[in-house]
């Protein structure tokens, strides 16, 4: 059976992971295409607040992804849902971000202000790429006035074409900076929100998260109770996958979505048995402080052994270098730029 196919619902992250600004990662437009023919639920969770539901889904159906709009969570709204709740009808909040968030807040019945001097209750900070320093100082003010601050998220990077971006972290780091201290909330991932929201939108009870970043989208799989598949093709690095913290770990691990399509045992981390942990080709075994990772016969690709390695990684947190037993192991280790970061050598 297929990795997809093990579950009743598949939530996809979008920066990164579908797309990459306003252009699809390579593969993913197909491989979401065929897991809907085939009857499988879809879903998209996003912590990015720039766009509403009905735009998130107009664009990705531009770029060839099905998409309706009711299977799109994002964090604006999702942190203007949760406001409605605790806030009075028509209270006063002051949105820091896109239009899009805005209008969200007008959406569940609060209203909108542009100024500190409005007496808003509540900061809500999501990122706009015209986000500038008058908002940020409206916030700073706003809050030392008392406003509750809310942000939509903390990521603190934004995939781009041209590489990472600076993100709504990045942003909500130069207010909390000035005010010298963080947010009262954070309502996108890794909270588990968003992914709950996305399951109980269709009853799932089987759930899989798809994302590209180890510190929202798979720790917040890990915080919902959630199996996660992470990808490649966005901001996490191999390096980073083998030094992550126990809460960021996935379940699966893949260069991109061509992975849902195949066996889940192809893209399944490897256990550690027999003090090795071996995936095709690739083995690794741990020598003092050293992760030795050595070909062998056999198929496999180098996501074989990134998992080899991370497993090992994960088992031996004592680690500090890579060893490569032989030519091909070297060779995938600088295809997987492990050589320089961790001193890789021969072993």
């Amino acid at each position: 059976m297929t990795l997809a196919g093990q579950y009743d619902l598949i939530v996809f992250d979008l920066d990164g992971v579908v797309y990459v600004g306003a252009q699809a990662v390579p593969r993913a437009p197909e491989a979401i295409r065929a897991l809907v023919a085939a009857g499988t639920p879809v879903a998209y969770a996003t912590n990015n607040a720039s766009r509403r539901a009905t735009e998130v889904a107009r664009l990705l159906t531009s770029l060839g992804v099905p998409a309706r709009p009711e299977e799109v969570v994002t964090s604006a709204r999702a942190t203007a849902e949760l406001l409605a709740t605790e806030l009075p009808a028509g209270a006063a909040v002051l949105p820091v971000g896109a239009p899009a968030l805005r209008e969200e807040l007008a959406a569940v019945g609060l209203a909108p202000v542009t100024r500190a001097e409005d007496r808003p209750v509540a900061v809500v900070q999501g990122y706009g790429p015209d986000v500038g320093w008058a908002m940020l100082a409206e916030a700073c003010v706003a809050v030392r006035a008392g406003a509750r601050w809310v942000a939509t998220n903390a990521d603190a990077t934004l995939p781009s074409p041209r590489g990472p971006l600076p993100g709504n972290g990045a942003l909500v780091a130069a207010v909390a900076t000035t005010l010298g201290r963080g947010p009262d909330l954070v309502v996108g991932k890794p909270a588990p929100g968003l992914l709950q929201a996305a399951a109980r939108r269709q009853s799932a009870h089987r759930v899989l998260v798809v994302g590209d970043r180890l510190d929202t989208d798979i720790e917040g799989a890990n915080r919902a109770g959630m199996d996660s598949l992470l990808v490649l093709t966005g901001v996490t690095t191999p390096a980073d996958l083998l030094t992550a913290p126990e809460q960021q770990r996935p379940t699966f691990v893949a260069e991109d979505l061509g992975a849902l399509l195949a066996p889940e045992t192809a893209s399944r981390l490897p256990d550690w048995q027999g003090g090795a942990a071996g995936q095709g080709r690739w083995r690794v075994t741990v020598e003092g402080c050293s992760l030795v990772l050595a070909g062998r016969d056999g198929g496999g690709d180098r996501s074989d052994a990134l998992r080899s390695l991370a497993r090992a990684a994960w088992e031996h947190p004592q680690w500090t270098v890579i060893r490569a037993r032989d030519r091909s192991a070297a060779d995938v280790l600088g295809e997987l730029g492990l050589s320089h970061r961790f001193g890789a050598k021969a072993a």
